[in-house]
Parts: structure tokens; sequence; C-alpha cells
């Protein structure tokens, strides 16, 4: 089974930010990274018609990026594990076996994910 979430894939750099208060670091998702993590959970929903994985599981992703710009593949896939948290699995930690790839499609970038 494959989901695919439509847009640029976002890096985690630029959807969590971190503040300081009374000599603490508190780290937060931005008002962008909780839109974008909804609207994943909603593409996830209108996609996955399937009951919860129970158990391990291994998943294959394919990044596509609008440009050649230099991608470190590990800042992308924190925000769409989560979001498929309770929709394709019970959580993300039952990911046994994680393999990703990137590429450039510049006229429909997306994430593309296959579950198995």
């Amino acid at each position: 089974m494959k989901i695919v979430l439509p847009g640029n894939p976002k890096s985690t750099n630029g959807i969590y930010k971190t503040t300081c208060r009374n000599g603490y670091a508190t780290l937060y998702m931005t008002n962008e990274g909780k839109a974008l993590k909804e609207a994943y959970q909603w593409e996830a929903k209108t996609r996955w018609k399937r009951p919860l994985f129970d158990g391990e599981i291994e998943i294959r992703v394919r990044l596509y990026f609008k440009t050649n710009r230099k991608h470190d593949i590990d800042n992308y896939n924190k925000l769409w594990m989560d979001a498929l948290n309770g929709i394709v699995y019970k959580d993300d930690n039952q990911i046994k076996k994680l393999t990703i790839e990137k590429f450039k499609d510049k006229e429909n970038p997306r994430i593309e994910i296959s579950l198995g």
C-alpha cells in the first residue's frame, strides 16, 4: 500500500524552533509545521482504508524535491512519521526498517510512502 503526500518535502529545520525562557531551552513546532502535519494526517486518512498495523513494519520512502539543491534526507522524516501515528500504525516506534531515497520532480514534488 502506498500513501502519497503532495508538496515539496519540508525539513525539520524549518518546522521546529527553539525558544529560551528562564535559562531553559524549549523545542516547539511552528504554526507552519502544525498546519503541514494536519494536512498530512488528512491526506493519509483519505487514502488509508485498512486497520492499523499491529507489530513491526517496513517502510520505503521516496522524497521528490522541486530542485537539485542539497537535501540531507535524514531531516525530512519526523513530521510525516508522526502524522501517520494512529492512522496507519499505532506508533512510529513500530518501524523496523526504513529505506529512504531522494529524487527531483520539479512538476510534482511529493513524499511517497510504501508500507509492508
